[in-house]
Formats: C-alpha cells, structure tokens, sequence
C-alpha cells in the first residue's frame, strides 16, 4: 500500500494535464514515502486522455482511467478513489486552482481527524460563482443539518477507512464531508489557498451547482435523519 493516492477527476483539461503532473510531483517530492496519482479521464473530448497515457507510460506512479463516456464528476471520484491504493486519499481538480502544496496544510489533521476539507480562502472566481457557491453552501447545510462552509472545495484529504465506506449516487460528490461524518468519521475544515484558473474552462455554472444539488440536498438530509445508531450493553 502507497502511502498517499492524489485523485484527480479530468474532463476536458488538455492544456493542464501536464501542470498537474508536474505539480504534484513537485509537491510530493521527497514529502510523503510513496504516491501515486490517479487521473480519471471522464470521457474528454479533447486531447486530454493522450497526455495522460503519455504520463503514465512514463511514470509507474501514474494510473489512468478512462471513462467510454462522459458521466460526471461523481462518477470520476468514486471511480478514482477506488482505483486508488494509498493509505491517505487526496483530491483535487485538473484546474490547479489548488495547490497540490496544500494537501501537507491538511495532512497534519489526520492525527485527530478522518476527514478533512479545505476551505478555500479569497476565491479567485468570478462573483457569480462565488455567490451561487455561498447560497448552494448555505441551502446544502440547511438541509443536511451540516456546517461545512465549503464543502465544493475540490481540496480534500481523507483515510482509507473513508472511502472505503462511501457509497456515491450522482451528485453525492458534492455532499463527501457529510456522508464521512454520517457514517462515523471525524471531520474538520481546513483553511487553503486558491487560485486563478490559467487554462481551459469551468465545467460548472450556476445551474449545476445550485439548483441541481437541491435535490440531492433534500435526499442526504432524509438520509441523515434515519441513519441507524446503537449501542450493545456491555460492550
């Protein structure tokens, strides 16, 4: 088992797949025992799958997926972090508006943590994507009976035991600190950087990322409301 797997879901990310690679290893150099990165192409249109098999012809810590079509980032994470063999799981985005540099900003948190989710600070989007990101963060909390401020963060770094207990619907990307604390795990919220996206586009707009989790919203708060707790007398 490698100690820690970075998972990162592409579509359509030609222009930065190579900055990514780049800037993982960079990051990780001589930080972590062992690593792999694990791309999840998901059904890109561009030339973004043939840089990722170049990379991972190249380096054996590079495992690629590719998926026949496009399915959505959900489908990507679950695919990718199954894939993954690390004892640490990491997330982020193709983008690299995160800085793979951050995942050691996170890293100290699992000594008392399971489950830990940046929390981007001075967002470098555009206003509608910072306001459609608050209101979709505030209604997600309202519903799920959660405090996480932002939990859309692509930053993410959690244990073995975590992903091995999840279970993702479409959608259900969105929801990963909470279904962590539903299902036993201990969470926290980590201050990290954010930057600029230098190339390609945002998949997302206000549509999917506010009045598509609505429903979904409703569905992990119905969830959260009969999750089953006991306790065996005696033991």
């Amino acid at each position: 088992m490698v100690e820690l797997s970075v998972v990162v879901p592409v579509y359509n990310e030609e222009e930065n797949v190579e900055r990514l690679y780049r800037a993982v290893a960079e990051a990780l150099r001589g930080r972590v025992a062992s690593y792999e990165l694990v791309m999840v192409d998901d059904g890109s249109t561009d030339g973004s799958a043939e840089r990722m098999d170049r990379l991972a012809a190249a380096d054996d810590r590079v495992k690629v997926c590719h998926f026949e079509r496009n399915c959505g980032q959900t489908s990507a994470i679950y695919a990718g972090i199954k894939k993954a063999s690390g004892r640490l799981i990491a997330l982020i985005d193709a983008d690299l508006q995160t800085d793979p540099d951050d995942i050691f900003t996170l890293m100290p948190y699992m000594e008392q943590y399971d489950f830990a989710n940046g929390k981007r600070t001075r967002r470098r989007d555009t206003w509608v994507k910072r306001v459609s990101s608050r209101i979709a963060n505030g209604v997600r909390n309202k519903m799920t009976g959660d405090s996480i401020a932002d939990t859309g963060c692509p930053m993410k770094l959690f244990k073995r035991e975590v992903a091995e207990s999840y279970y993702l619907y479409e959608g259900f990307h969105r929801f990963l600190p909470t279904l962590a604390r539903m299902n036993g795990f201990r969470v926290v919220e980590v201050p990290v950087r954010h930057r600029e996206r230098e190339h390609g586009a945002s998949k997302y707009g206000i549509f999917n990322r506010l009045f598509v989790s609505l429903m979904d919203a409703f569905v992990i708060g119905w969830l959260r409301k009969r999750v089953i707790r006991y306790t065996i007398r005696g033991e």
